[in-house]
């Protein structure tokens, strides 16, 4: 999806089922994995003149010119109208806020439709981007600074224009302890910013960072009076809940229900519609959201006709699930898209604040354990590759021997790594024949030996006699689509001595305890980037990893990696980024912090007769993003679903 100036791929790297993170927020979590092509490309940008832009180009010129009509991705004459209908875009299941900001409570689906940032990433480019509420766009020559000035045209949801000022107080209050804690970090390298006029900003930053002017460039922009009562006082930001956004994007909030269903319309005022970077997009007059419980109410409601689009994450649903009369008439179509995104890492997330899990020996033999091929073959129908890299699909993935310059940024903590660091890159282990589960387990037991742990009375206990035992925690909505693979999992853990027992929590709870660390195993999907930079520290950094709600989930305290990460986000130059990506991965893949899951290279969508897209598909994209901005219906009429208006009724308490 796109959203601002941040080109969410949500679905970039397609999953067997819920294996990434649940959002915080609808978009509060999309912010800080949105930093794909957009804000980590930056890192790269050389050293510019002071000049006004339509675009700024990470490599060479933008593919598009000032004055270019539309994306080439887009049916610029796509009709407009009709309603749109999706079932739950994530494990969320109700919501109780409008605020996709902060970190209490869940944020209802659809909100990044109502928010724009002042520059937009184009989906067939790595490294460029374009202004959208911002016409022109100064790097200053020093680099310390970027200057944004804002489309006369801009308006706000309320016929308000959006002024320097609601930039100013965006940042302000997303920096601020009311906001999600990762926007401090996120936002970190901008000291501030300065109002020049009415309709000018200028993002000053703490240091010289190629990766900072996208970054401002990507802040969700809301205007001052969200939250403002009659008599002038304010809502505090973080107790905001059904108070509607002032945003300035394409939909508004028609109506809602129980915290269940949430309906937007498109603002017939919508100030962007016409610009080039709009041209094509957001052609339903309607998109409304209903939250199913579970995996497997959703998909009988999308069999009987409830809602339009599913995007389908398990291989054994798309070949024996997704079928029956109204696939055999035609009414409901499969269609597998291909996509070029990186593909993330998702898998198992160790949480290596846990005693049990800080000695890498105990990681690399719990990684011995899971019989992809296996599960391949049985449950996937084939169509996954394991996972092998943090950066797998893309040219960050580090490859064979670590380079000169890769050396260069581990050299100094040489006495603190493991040496194998220095050599090739592990290998995920194989059951195919010559390898075998039997010696995969064999090599696990060796290494649990090494570690501390033994066989005996029953169990693999440690010097104390404590048995290794945890537990892999997931939410209920998902737990039905991961107990065949937990199943699995655990069976060959048993093997060992080791007993891991799955637990499903209600959603709200199982985010919570995400968001506080207190858990020992659970499954995460770390969304790809097409270039790595500031959201690495926040997966990655020591210092997030002591921050509530931060990314990073695994508990990464390392001075190499924060020596690798910081050269990533100051590189000056492609090869720098490249040296420092490829270092980060081989750290990473190392340490053994996740058992890493599978990727396919397509989207697998089915949907209604009637929908269709353009004809030539984005490089970049998230499948559900892509549906609601740049699908459309050929011919409304009796057939296309219509919700009808849902009373605006907040979740009961």
């Amino acid at each position: 999806m796109i959203i601002g100036s941040r080109r969410v791929s949500t679905t970039a790297a397609p999953r067997h089922s819920v294996i990434h993170r649940p959002l915080r927020a609808a978009l509060a979590a999309t912010l800080a994995t949105a930093l794909s092509t957009l804000l980590a490309c930056a890192s790269l940008l050389a050293s510019l003149p002071a000049h006004a832009a339509h675009a700024i180009a990470q490599y060479g010129e933008p593919k598009y010119p000032a004055g270019f009509a539309h994306f080439d991705y887009v049916n610029p004459d796509a009709p407009k109208g009709g309603t749109l209908v999706l079932a739950n875009p994530s494990r969320l299941t109700s919501f109780d806020k409008f605020n996709p900001f902060t970190l209490r409570g869940n944020a209802a689906p659809g909100l990044e439709l109502m928010f724009e940032s002042l520059a937009v990433g184009s989906a067939d480019e790595v490294a460029t981007v374009y202004g959208l509420l911002a016409d022109d766009i100064v790097v200053a020559p020093d680099g310390l600074s970027v200057t944004f000035h804002i489309n006369p045209r801009a308006r706000f949801s309320n016929g308000d224009p959006v002024t320097a000022d609601d930039v100013k107080f965006s940042l302000d209050t997303l920096k601020s302890p009311r906001a999600a804690p990762q926007y401090a970090s996120i936002f970190s390298g901008i000291k501030r910013a300065v109002v020049v006029d009415p309709r000018t900003v200028r993002f000053e930053f703490v240091e010289r960072n190629r990766e900072l002017p996208l970054l401002a460039g990507s802040m969700p922009v809301f205007s001052r009076k969200w939250g403002m009562k009659p008599d002038g006082s304010r809502i505090p930001f973080d107790q905001l809940a059904f108070e509607k956004p002032i945003g300035s994007g394409p939909y508004l909030i028609e109506s809602y229900d129980n915290g269940r269903n949430i309906a937007f319309k498109r603002d017939p005022n919508y100030w962007g519609a016409e610009l080039p970077v709009r041209v094509g997009m957001n052609n339903f007059d309607r998109i409304v959201y209903k939250l199913y419980a579970d995996n497997v109410a959703r998909l009988e409601a999308f069999k009987a006709g409830e809602y339009d689009a599913l995007v389908e994450y398990i291989a054994r649903n798309w070949v024996r699930r997704d079928v029956g009369k109204k696939f055999d008439s035609g009414e409901l179509i499969k269609r597998v898209f291909p996509q070029h995104n990186g593909t993330g890492m998702q898998g198992f997330i160790l949480n290596t604040r846990r005693p049990l899990f800080q000695d890498v020996r105990v990681r690399r033999a719990l990684d011995l354990a899971l019989d992809f091929q296996w599960l391949n073959r049985q449950l996937f129908f084939n169509q996954y590759t394991r996972i092998d890299s943090y950066f797998a699909n893309t040219e960050w993935q580090a490859k064979g021997l670590p380079s000169p310059g890769e050396l260069a940024l581990l050299e100094p903590f040489r006495g603190q790594l493991d040496p194998a660091v220095f050599g090739a890159l592990p290998k995920q282990p194989d059951t195919d024949p010559p390898g075998s589960l039997r010696a995969n387990l064999l090599q696990a037991r060796d290494l649990l030996q090494q570690a501390g742990w033994t066989y005996r009375d029953g169990a693999l206990r440690n010097d104390k006699g404590e048995p290794f035992r945890f537990e892999i925690l997931d939410d209920s909505g998902s737990a039905g689509a991961m107990e065949p693979i937990v199943a699995t999992f655990t069976r060959n853990l048993q093997k060992l001595g080791i007993t891991a027992t799955f637990r499903a929590a209600d959603y709200a709870v199982y985010q919570k305890r995400l968001d506080a660390f207190d858990f020992d195993v659970t499954t995460i999907r770390m969304p790809d980037v097409q270039v790595p930079g500031q959201e690495q520290v926040n997966r990655f950094g020591s210092k997030a990893a002591d921050t509530p709600g931060s990314d990073n989930a695994i508990g990464v305290k390392s001075p190499a990696v924060d020596a690798v990460l910081n050269a990533l986000v100051h590189a000056q130059t492609r090869e720098q980024l490249s040296d420092a990506a490829h270092a980060l991965d081989r750290l990473l893949m190392h340490g053994y912090y996740v058992v890493p899951h599978w990727y396919s290279g397509t989207h697998r969508v089915a949907f209604k007769r009637g929908l269709a897209w353009p004809k030539t598909l984005p490089l970049y994209y998230g499948a559900e993003g892509w549906i609601t901005s740049m699908w459309w219906y050929e011919a409304p009429d009796a057939s296309t679903p219509a919700a009808g208006k849902v009373p605006n009724k907040a979740p009961k308490s």
